[in-house]
């Protein structure tokens, strides 16, 4: 199980990550659920640490992945399909880690400031729809408000592309549906990387789990909390890759290939769930004690990957 407190595909060059909940209907060993009309994904690479924060368009994601980056912090990237702010930012660089999590999507356009440049082969070979500022300049600004390298912003209406209404989340073949027998009640769980934490209360009032970061309120640049309607803290190895960043530490790689366990936060409960990703191509599966596919509160979700 991972550490809480208070009580969580391409060619072999690219073998690493896929978070895919896959629905109960119909669908079993990882596969995509039928959709009459498919998610055109944006992903963006956001800056995490804490004088990048708050950060903007975040609230508007379909689904929030947080992976462990370098020196023990954390990064996000958001996956949007359904709804696209005006803004997005502060953008940041891409990891090998990121081109596993796209996988899961058809053909996703990946927005970020840039890589390594070992890396870079690897994002060119994925099949995503690369978009660092130098294919897309105009769609790019820095803000004056903030110091670079936590300044770079996107403008979605600058790019070709255009929200289809399809949740990213229900495309993967997530079912949103009530929430399966048992689970715990609980009050807040936490999660925490060498050099960052993450809490979830929940908010009856609201019906979601507001987010903490680094034991301080996770804001959105309005003001208003950060909340999510489901949380996954889900348990990986996490191992060093062979890429570098600037200061010479090595890049950590976020692996979900195999199985273990997760926990579901969902309504105010806790769910116990195991978790299977047979190959790279595969989805991956969350499954309740007695073998059900787990399902999903309608909202926004929250990926967290917790080393093991």
């Amino acid at each position: 199980m991972p550490t809480f407190v208070t009580k969580r595909p391409a060619a072999a060059a690219l073998a690493g990550l896929i978070v895919v909940i896959t629905a109960a209907c119909g669908s079993s060993g990882g596969g995509r659920a039928a959709s009459a009309s498919r998610a055109e994904v944006l992903a963006v690479k956001i800056d995490n640490v804490a004088v990048a924060r708050p950060a903007t368009g975040v609230e508007r994601a379909d689904i929030v992945y947080v992976e462990q980056v370098e020196a023990g912090l954390s990064r996000i990237l958001a996956a949007y399909s359904s709804d696209l702010p005006q803004v997005i930012g502060p953008v940041r660089s891409a990891r090998e880690t990121d081109l596993e999590l796209l996988r899961q999507f058809d053909e996703p356009t990946l927005a970020y400031s840039g890589a390594q440049s070992p890396l870079e082969p690897l994002i060119e070979a994925a099949p995503i729809d690369a978009l660092p500022p130098s294919k897309a300049p105009n769609a790019y600004f820095r803000s004056e408000n903030r110091a670079a390298p936590h300044n770079l912003y996107l403008r979605p209406g600058k790019i070709r592309h255009a929200s289809t209404r399809v949740n990213a989340a229900e495309d993967l073949g997530l079912r949103f549906a009530a929430p399966p027998p048992g689970g715990v009640p609980v009050s807040e769980r936490s999660a925490s990387y060498p050099s960052a934490r993450f809490t979830f209360t929940w908010a009856a009032d609201r019906d979601k789990w507001l987010v903490s970061m680094d034991n301080i309120p996770a804001r959105t640049a309005s003001g208003d909390r950060l909340a999510a309607a489901t949380v996954v803290l889900q348990d990986v190895d996490v191992r060093p890759s062979r890429f570098r960043d600037r200061g010479g530490n090595t890049s950590p790689f976020n692996a979900t290939v195999g199985s273990g366990s997760a926990v579901v936060l969902r309504d105010g409960k806790s769910y116990d769930v195991a978790w299977q990703r047979k190959t790279v191509a595969s989805a991956t599966d969350f499954t309740t004690k007695d073998g059900k596919p787990m399902t999903f509160a309608t909202g926004q979700i929250w990926i967290v990957l917790v080393p093991n």
